[in-house]
């Protein structure tokens, strides 16, 4: 995919501040990034003129102002996650002890829009924001299920197949052969689909007409043996949050066997 690589540079900037927690001199971010000093002044100087940057300190070191968060919760309040799911996210990371993830299809990636962390020290480490191939993971297969046929047919058609884990469907028709089996199991399941080594559970969900996945993850030799119980738990917070025939009534052509035979 092409980059601009002025945006690029707006991005890792944000992205080095974050991970930094402090304010740095023009030098320190030009050394860092390997930029032109002409370049990262110009930037930080842009930066600063438009507000997006300030200096604390007041000497040349420079830092984000609060800028950032009225934007970005201006833009997410105009089409939020719903509260529903975020709350049923939260529920399922304290029922089950894993990250959490709720995602929605961003053209052939599913972008994560939500994440809860699990507490475990290894664990997946997931990201808002970040994007992972639509075709290649049960989040993406949770989503897909609920396309019609002929719209997930063309985005099929123009991905391109690549190894990633054990598990990564490798042909158009091995992506629909996991998406019709996870509606005939009631769940989609990952197994080193993409990321080597984790293991997911995902249902579909729609909200305000709005299709999401909501997934459980985590280390594979951790997943593997209870996704079954993962699945379960999942159906039972969905019935709570979202209404006992949610599931049943609002997701197509998906079984939803009895709790006691999941």
């Amino acid at each position: 995919m092409v980059q601009v690589r002025q945006v690029a540079n707006v991005l890792d900037l944000l992205e080095f501040f974050a991970e930094h927690g402090k304010p740095a001199s023009l030098a320190e971010i030009s050394q860092h990034f390997d930029w032109p000093r002409s370049s990262t002044f110009n930037l930080l100087s842009t930066l600063t003129t438009r507000g997006y940057l300030f200096e604390p300190e007041m000497r040349g070191r420079f830092y984000p102002t609060p800028r950032w968060l009225s934007i970005s919760q201006t833009i997410a309040s105009a089409e939020p996650v719903p509260e529903a799911l975020v709350r049923l996210a939260t529920d399922l990371n304290q029922r089950t002890g894993e990250t959490v993830c709720i995602g929605s299809a961003s053209g052939n990636y599913l972008i994560f829009l939500e994440v809860i962390q699990s507490r475990a020290i290894v664990r997946y480490a997931a990201e808002v924001g970040q994007r992972i191939p639509i075709h290649a993971t049960a989040s993406g297969h949770a989503v897909l299920s609920q396309w019609p046929a002929r719209q997930r047919s063309a985005l099929l058609r123009k991905v391109t197949f690549e190894r990633y884990g054990s598990g990564t469907p490798m042909s158009v028709q091995a992506v629909e052969d996991q998406i019709q089996a996870g509606l005939y199991r009631g769940w989609f399941r990952s197994a080193s689909n993409y990321s080597v080594d984790l293991g997911g559970v995902s249902l579909p969900i729609i909200l305000s007409e709005r299709i999401f996945s909501i997934t459980v993850a985590g280390p594979l030799n951790r997943m593997e043996s209870r996704m079954v119980e993962v699945a379960k738990i999942m159906h039972e917070a969905v019935g709570q949050h979202l209404g006992p025939r949610f599931l049943s009534e609002k997701i197509k052509g998906l079984t939803v066997p009895p709790l006691d035979r999941l």
